[in-house]
């Protein structure tokens, strides 16, 4: 009889266990996908804001046209990519070729000082800000379900119930990862 109860309850507190991992993989899965919803509800914000600054911009910049044509394909990549590796690679080119257009804005004084102008150039980077946070909140969520699917004993929870590791969404451009050189000679 003692036998029996001790049985019992080594296997209900291993039931037990396996739920509350079970539970926690679950958990940590969807604050994944809330994390990506985050960043595509920012990267869908800042793909509508563009078409708005590309018709802005035209009129001035005539003879730029392939500036402007860059910037419109790009956006149509972000919106064909599927994965999040995809999308960071897509999201950073029309990244480059958002900033080549503020680049070459600059020898435009009359652009520069247009209102319309400002106040999307102002929009777009506090969307970049919000795409930021967004990023970081994504990228620590993957960071804390990929250490749960790989730790020990969980992994093995997770292997039987098919939990797999998320991607990262990174930032694709060296350059934007280099830290700037600075010189006071």
């Amino acid at each position: 009889m003692v036998e029996t109860i001790i049985i019992v309850v080594l296997v209900g507190g291993l039931l037990l266990w396996v739920v509350s991992i079970y539970n926690r993989l679950v958990r940590n899965r969807n604050l994944v996908e809330e994390g990506w919803s985050g960043i595509e509800t920012q990267l869908k914000r800042r793909s509508n804001l563009i078409p708005n600054l590309v018709e802005a911009v035209k009129g001035y910049m005539g003879q730029e046209k392939g500036v402007l044509e860059r910037v419109t394909e790009m956006r149509s990549r972000t919106g064909q990519a599927t994965t999040p590796e995809e999308r960071g690679k897509a999201e950073g080119l029309l990244g480059q070729a958002l900033a080549n257009l503020f680049a070459v804005a600059e020898a435009y004084p009359d652009l520069k000082s247009n209102e319309n102008f400002l106040d999307l150039h102002r929009q777009l980077a506090g969307i970049e800000d919000e795409i930021q946070m967004a990023r970081r909140y994504y990228n620590g969520t993957v960071r804390n379900l990929n250490i749960l699917i790989e730790s020990f004993p969980s992994n093995i929870i997770a292997k039987m119930f098919g939990f797999l590791q998320a991607e990262f969404f990174e930032i694709e451009n060296e350059s934007d990862r280099a830290v700037p050189q600075v010189s006071f000679s």
